[in-house]
């Protein structure tokens, strides 16, 4: 296994003074978490990618220049291998990323980073696209709540459904503990999955 560590949008926009601050699990915990990962990777000679969104100048999140933009100090501050910028939900979507992973003989990738059900989850899904293996870290990722005419989920609703989605078929889930650890992630299936919920 060749990994690489994939820090998505890990930016102040999901800060409590930000627009999408991110509700669960909590922000300074899940930065934290992705810190410590970050340094654990340079030592382990694992790729860090550094991913940030960029949004038009007229939208209401992620302008290029301002400080909700900005990388969150604890990320922007420490070692990467690669910083790329997106536009899209997905952090292949219109950028070099999965160039570089092939440069680099990467065949599996770690998430981590913001948000859970939308940058995340666009991400997992094309990186099993592109023939990755995908790895999702629980507790380094994180969620908003969301209400809107189609109904109400808190985040922590949103958040433990999706990594029981990702570990069902898409990617592998755990801890920073278990990543630290250097514990691989096994993976369920959707049979055992769907058999477990009856």
């Amino acid at each position: 296994m060749t990994e690489a560590l994939i820090v998505i949008d890990v930016q102040n926009e999901y800060t409590a003074e930000g627009n999408l601050p991110i509700a669960y699990p909590d922000f300074g915990v899940a930065v934290g978490n992705i810190a410590a990962m970050m340094d654990a990777a340079a030592e382990r000679g694992v790729k860090v990618v550094v991913v940030q969104h960029d949004a038009p100048a007229t939208a209401p999140v992620f302008v290029p220049g301002t400080r909700n933009w900005e990388l969150h100090p604890e990320i922007g501050g420490r070692s990467r291998d690669h910083l790329l910028h997106k536009a899209f939900p997905s952090s292949f979507a219109g950028t070099d990323l999965l160039d570089y992973l092939r440069a680099n003989d990467v065949d599996t990738v770690t998430l981590v980073g913001f948000m859970t059900q939308n940058c995340v989850l666009h991400t997992a899904f094309d990186a099993v696209v592109h023939g990755l293996a995908a790895r999702v870290v629980s507790d380094a990722t994180g969620a908003p709540g969301l209400a809107n005419e189609q109904g109400k989920a808190s985040a922590r609703e949103i958040h433990e459904t999706l990594m029981t989605v990702f570990h069902s078929n898409v990617a592998a889930v755990g801890t920073t503990a278990e990543w630290l650890a250097g514990e691989g992630f096994a993976k369920s299936n959707l049979i055992v999955s769907t058999k477990a919920a009856r």
